[in-house]
């Protein structure tokens, strides 16, 4: 079972979770998106340890088309983003999509 979590971003992102003790990550310098997102990120996929993977939300507009339906469509790992304006909805499709139901569906 993956229990380790990684992150993926700018050295600005990823600071923080590497000292809040996140071993695992992938710095990627915001003049480098464009050529080593994809790269970072496929081989954080790969990795049979990582069970989250963290990255900011703005970042996905970087990935291409295959990469980007590889994190989209992938269970475990599964990807949380965080800032980008995702809010409460996107939270909720990131959980809706990591266990499989919506926990805030509504019985009407």
């Amino acid at each position: 079972m993956s229990q380790e979590i990684a992150v993926i971003g700018s050295p600005d992102f990823t600071t923080g979770f590497r000292l809040a003790g996140v071993r695992k990550f992938e710095t990627v310098a915001d003049d480098e998106k464009d050529e080593q997102l994809d790269e970072a990120v496929s081989g954080v996929l790969e990795d049979e340890n990582v069970g989250i993977v963290v990255m900011h939300d703005d970042d996905l507009e970087y990935l291409s088309r295959s990469v980007r339906n590889d994190v989209e469509t992938s269970i475990e790992p599964t990807l949380v983003t965080l800032g980008g304006g995702a809010g409460a909805g996107g939270l909720r499709d990131q959980i809706k999509r990591a266990i499989g139901i919506d926990l805030m569906e509504e019985d009407n």
